[in-house]
Parts: C-alpha cells; structure tokens; sequence
C-alpha cells in the first residue's frame, strides 16, 4: 500500500483527560486480557478434552474463543504499551495493519455469530434431523466460510483508505486505528471512502444480523409450543449465552458504525469502542461457564482428574 504522506506515522491520543489515571488503567486492561486469554483458552481446551462437549455447538463456541483472543490482541496489547511507556506513536503501515485486523476479526465474529444462531435453531427446530444437518463437514464448512468471508471482506475498504492523501495534522483522536477518526486525517475528498466503510458494514452487520435474529425468532416460536415448563426452561438456556453476547456486541457496534457520527463527541466513541473491544470480548468466558452446565461439569471433571493425578504423585513420592 503506497502512499504520498509526509506525516509517517500518527499519534493515537488514546484517553487525555485520563493521563493521571495511567497506571490504574494500565492494571485494569491488562487484568481484564489476561482474564479473556485464560477464559477462553481455558474454553478452547475443555471443548477439546471432554467427550462430552465434542458437539457443533461447541466446535462452534471453540472457534469464537480463537476468535476473541485474536481480536482483542489486535488492539489492546498496543494500548497497553502506550499507557505503559507513554509513547502514543503508531507508524501509517502499522497503523492500516491494525485496521484491516481488527476489521478481519470483527467480520469473522458477525458471521460466526450468526452461525451459532442457525446451529441453536437447527438443534431445537428440527432436533430429529440435527446430527444429519450438522455434521462434521458442514461445521467445518461454516467455520471456514466466517473466516475466509471475514479475511476478504476488509480488503477493498482498508485498500483504498490506504491512498487517501494525509499531510497536515497526524493526532488520531482514538486509542486503536479505526476507520473514522483515521479517514477525517485525510486532506483529500473523503466520500468515497466513507461510503465505502458504510456500505461495507452495513452489509456484513445487517445481513448476519437478520440471519441471527430469524433464527431466534423460529426458535422462540418452537419453544412457545413445548408443553411443559422444564421443557421451556431447557431450550431457552442453551441459548441465552449466546443471546446476551449477540445483544452486547451488535448493539454497540451498530451506534459505532451505522448511526451518524454527526454532533458526536470522540470521547463518546471512545467509551463506546472499550465496550466491544475490550468488554464485551471478556464476557464470553464468564457467560459460557458460569452459566453453562455442560462446561461447569466438564470442568469440575477435569480438575478431579488432575487432583486425582496429582495424590497419586505424592502417594508415589511416599
């Protein structure tokens, strides 16, 4: 990607009115990645390890903790070195590289969402034909699909955002390299590019949306006629997880990128990003295990067998 810029990198301003507080968010985002990597790999290896959890939902919910761990390294490892060292300087080709990331990674997690969703319809709809609909192959050729879709979506956008001309002031006023304070640096005509960012989150956000929200809608149709209580309890927990996690994360994304920025202050948009870069991504290891069964027994089955592992060392040692 060429570009005639004399402003060879940027200086993300991250939070301004917040320097004070530095280290305590410095503590505070590092605690919380920390926690998000170890929740979700922790996911990743009970999904894996336990017989019992061999199933699509998740072999789907294995490939969305991939998900959020990529996602929130994208931009969160850079903020914490910037509230650590105070250097907020991020080069035009690190920065773009930051962009279409972030944007492969959000895309991929819109059409993995929207996947899981059919995967909960299709197990309480048509529970009969569900392993014959969702078999090995076709889980491995929806996984795939959100991702391949994901890395080719961002290309065109992040490819002609990269010509934009930027000569005059170089402060983005963002913590992370996203697409509208970035775009307003430019000195040329932005439309295009606006349009073009729009255009392409619209489709991604409103097409996996109204796959999303038509799967729950025959799903909360199919379990208004299970006949009795216990039944509707159990069908509507396997998938209020995941409904939480699809409610948090379109909402927020939606105000970013679909409602007018018009009249909007920056530190708005920045308190905004920290929900879905940052908190929402946290979440998902909290939802999943602390309101799921099937992982909290997985998981108490596990550390029984390193306990139990772990005496018979010592009766070994003795």
């Amino acid at each position: 990607m060429l570009n005639d810029t004399s402003a060879p990198e940027f200086i993300l301003l991250g939070f301004p009115g917040l320097q004070k507080f530095r280290v305590l968010l410095f503590l505070t985002f590092l605690m919380i990645y920390l926690f998000e990597l170890l929740g979700n790999a922790l996911i990743i290896l009970i999904s894996n390890i336990d017989a019992g959890l061999r199933i699509p939902m998740y072999f789907f919910l294995s490939n969305f903790s991939f998900l959020e761990m990529c996602y929130t390294s994208v931009t969160i490892p850079r903020l914490l070195r910037d509230l650590l060292t105070g250097s907020h300087a991020i080069s035009f080709q690190v920065c773009l590289t930051q962009m279409y990331f972030f944007f492969f990674f959000g895309t991929t997690e819109f059409f993995l969402l929207a996947t899981m969703a059919y995967d909960r319809y299709l197990a309480i709809c048509h529970p009969l034909q569900y392993p014959m609909l969702m078999d090995n192959h076709t889980c491995a050729c929806l996984a795939l699909g959100s991702w391949l879709s994901g890395f080719l979506t961002p290309f065109l956008p992040i490819t002609y955002i990269s010509q934009l001309p930027f000569n005059s002031s170089n402060q983005l006023d963002h913590f992370f390299c996203d697409t509208a304070p970035f775009i307003k640096l430019s000195t040329g005509n932005t439309f295009m590019a606006n349009a073009m960012v729009f255009l392409v989150s619209a489709v991604v956000v409103l097409m996996s949306f109204l796959l999303t929200l038509t799967s729950y809608t025959l799903i909360v149709s199919t379990v208004c006629r299970i006949p009795s209580a216990s039944g509707k309890l159990k069908a509507f927990s396997t998938c209020f997880s995941h409904l939480m996690v699809v409610t948090i994360f379109y909402g927020t994304v939606i105000f970013m990128y679909l409602c007018p920025h018009f009249g909007r202050a920056s530190e708005m948009d920045k308190v905004v990003s920290v929900f879905y870069v940052i908190i929402t991504p946290v979440l998902n290891p909290i939802i999943y295990t602390l309101r799921n069964k099937d992982v909290k027994r997985a998981l108490q089955k596990v550390l029984n067998q390193v306990k139990n592992k772990s005496g018979l060392m010592d009766a070994f040692k003795e």
